[in-house]
């Protein structure tokens, strides 16, 4: 088969996948697992062999006329270039981890088949936004990714904070959708069409008529998708979900189509200077805000989530400078090592029985009681804090080599302002980055106290994914290294990909700085660790199935911490080192309250009017035009007695009436 047809297979099976669990699921339960492990699996190896034959060369171009519109035509078109062939790689690994592990973790689940088929759906989605060569096709799967997010989010809809996390993460990112929307529709009116090669030849020869408007539209549906700020507030609360589907989102779906819309269409957002500087702010912001919320945050899962949203800031920052291949670099190196540490967070949760990481912080053996988990999340974190020789070291230093070039005024088009920028924030969240990096498996993994409670073993195929994600997440960033086994720069752009010397010293010094500085926060904060805190996680029953105990964890640790945001925890290094930052850090800084203030309370206080005109004016005359008639004809019925006297009685009594008139009148 030609590699056109076997692109086209890719997100067709995991589609056909998802169709097959909802028509089998509920008739015969023992096909679920195969039907949502086995068609992913082969979309995964159908993606290798893709790549394989796609390599570094041209890239391949197909398309079918869809239907004609009357102005704009719609494709069903097909984009392979290096690109494209390594990010469905990507998104196959860990779909397939993500289906593997979910056989264990939701084995026992009533909703497993629903599930499952979202995940495959939701898959799907983003294979056909990767390899689209249309907007309007690409659109399609940026959509249905929205609404298999609501869904999944939602998966423990029994609590409150899963209910409000799925409305949460829909309206938000709904809400950049529809700026993102205009903007495809303007974007195709300047270039006469939705081919994205068409685009980029408009862009290339200056035929966008409203470059910067365009850009700045676009960039609102990718602040939403890829949670940047000041739209990044629905992916901590989105942590209510599953932790699987924390992994598929994080790692390789949802926010990672953001990044990739921007390294797809650079040149058109290269066509305006202002909207780079406006990705460069909101890069820089992303990444040291989320740094230091991430270092306040107790639920294990929200920080992992806070540090999605600061690596997103990094492609961003990238992009910002010009650079797609070191966002995309990066943007592969993140995938591998954010899935494990979700998925290593799972098991964390189902040993310890809380999501709390001060609860963790006094339990005295539960690194022990999880070596696999301890030793590949202690890898993955490693790669986040960019120390090598892991995968996220070369990534992370690319993007920093990448912005120390365009502040020297190297790189055209971007002024040396957006480099310093992008390379200040980036060197400033490398030790925030460090440090909770640090702090994370120091409280997990390293506590004092009394013996966690056995909740039972994970299953086998839970810690196997672990071990399988740890081999790109150690070897990933050193092919960069090796061109003469895979020259990955020629994937991408031709672009060197090897950090710099100057980057490279900044880069660990930074994150030593920030690992030392939490270790001895640590430290100092031991007697207090020791001492329990005011509220005691209750830890649910034994040999619960892994997904029981998380629904379980986060009922508990949101009604005994009531915001899930932070604990005010004495023995939290976090807190020893942000001192009064901590509660606001804690807090996302506010970001969800003033939003409350300005938009949430002013819609609702705007929709309690309008139910109150509507029930209390509109309904009642509506009311009182159906009360008059009533009325009337209550009048008429009692009138109509029957009685012929009476009748005679009112008819002369009517006769003389008009008699007198009449002789008034004359």
């Amino acid at each position: 088969m030609t590699v056109t047809t076997l692109a086209v297979l890719v997100p067709l099976l995991p589609f056909l996948g998802a169709a097959a669990a909802l028509f089998l699921g509920k008739r015969a339960p023992g096909f679920a697992q195969p039907v949502a492990v086995l068609p992913t699996a082969a979309a995964f190896v159908l993606a290798a062999i893709v790549a394989a034959r796609q390599g570094s060369g041209p890239a391949t171009d197909a398309a079918h006329r869809l239907t004609p519109t009357g102005s704009v035509p719609i494709d069903l078109a097909l984009h392979l270039d290096g690109f494209a062939v390594l990010i469905a790689v990507l998104v196959g690994l860990v779909a397939t981890c993500v289906q593997l592990y979910s056989t264990g973790y939701l084995r026992d689940d009533p909703r497993y088949v629903s599930y499952s088929a979202l995940v495959s759906l939701f898959t799907a989605a983003m294979f056909l936004v990767v390899y689209s060569g249309d907007l309007m096709v690409l659109l399609v799967g940026w959509e249905v990714m929205g609404i298999c997010s609501y869904f999944l989010v939602g998966h423990y809809w029994e609590t409150e904070a899963a209910r409000s996390a799925s409305i949460k993460a829909f309206l938000v990112t709904k809400l950049g959708d529809v700026p993102f929307l205009i903007g495809l529709f303007a974007l195709a009116t300047d270039a006469g069409t939705f081919r994205i090669n068409g685009i980029l030849t408009a862009a290339t020869h200056g035929e966008l008529h409203h470059p910067t408007l365009i850009a700045l539209l676009l960039l609102a549906g990718v602040a939403g998708k890829s949670a940047q700020f000041p739209l990044h507030t629905w992916l901590p609360d989105a942590m209510a979900g599953p932790t699987p589907v924390s992994a598929l989102i994080h790692a390789a779906t949802m926010v990672a189509a953001g990044i990739y819309f921007v390294a797809r269409l650079l040149p058109v957002f290269e066509t305006s200077s202002a909207a780079m500087a406006v990705l460069a702010a909101m890069a820089a912001i992303t990444m040291i805000g989320s740094g230091l919320a991430a270092l306040a945050q107790d639920d294990i899962k929200r920080v992992l989530a806070y540090s999605t949203i600061g690596q997103l800031g990094y492609m961003a920052g990238a992009l910002a400078v010009g650079d797609r291949s070191a966002a995309v670099f990066h943007l592969l190196s993140h995938g591998a090592f954010k899935a494990l540490l979700f998925l290593g967070a799972g098991v964390v949760i189902h040993s310890a029985g809380t999501n709390s990481l001060a609860a963790m912080s006094r339990m005295g053996d539960l690194g022990k009681r999880i070596p696999d988990a301890m030793w590949t999340m202690g890898i993955a974190l490693a790669a986040l804090a960019a120390l090598p020789p892991f995968s996220g070291f070369f990534s992370k230093e690319s993007v920093l080599r990448a912005a120390e070039h365009a502040a020297g005024g190297h790189t055209a088009h971007i002024p040396a302002a957006v480099g310093w920028t992008v390379l200040v924030a980036g060197l400033v969240t490398a030790v925030l980055t460090a440090g909770y990096a640090t702090r994370l498996f120091l409280l997990a993994f390293r506590g004092q106290g009394a013996t966690v409670a056995d909740h039972g073993r994970e299953p086998v195929v839970m810690n196997a994914v672990l071990w399988v994600l740890a081999i790109p997440t150690i070897g990933f960033g050193m092919i960069s290294l090796l061109p003469r086994v895979f020259d990955l720069p020629q994937w991408f752009d031709g672009e060197a990909l090897s950090p710099t010397l100057t980057t490279s010293v900044l880069g660990i010094g930074l994150a030593l700085v920030g690992i030392l500085a939490m270790y001895g926060a640590w430290q100092a904060t031991a007697t207090r660790r020791r001492v329990p805190i005011g509220a005691v996680v209750a830890a649910p029953p034994q040999d619960l199935e892994p997904a029981l105990v998380e629904e379980t964890a986060i009922d508990t640790h949101a009604k005994v911490y009531g915001d899930i945001a932070a604990a005010e925890d004495p023995g939290d290094p976090g807190r020893l080192l942000l001192g009064p930052l901590h509660r606001h850090a804690a807090h996302g800084f506010h970001l969800d309250a003033l939003y409350a203030a300005l938009f949430v309370r002013p819609v609702l206080a705007a929709a309690g009017l309008v139910r109150f005109l509507d029930r209390e004016v509109i309904e009642t005359y509506v009311s009182g035009t159906g009360a008059a008639p009533r009325l009337l004809g209550a009048a008429v019925r009692r009138a109509q007695t029957g009685n012929v006297q009476t009748y005679l009685s009112v008819l002369l009594a009517g006769s003389v009436v008009l008699a007198v008139l009449v002789a008034v009148g004359a």
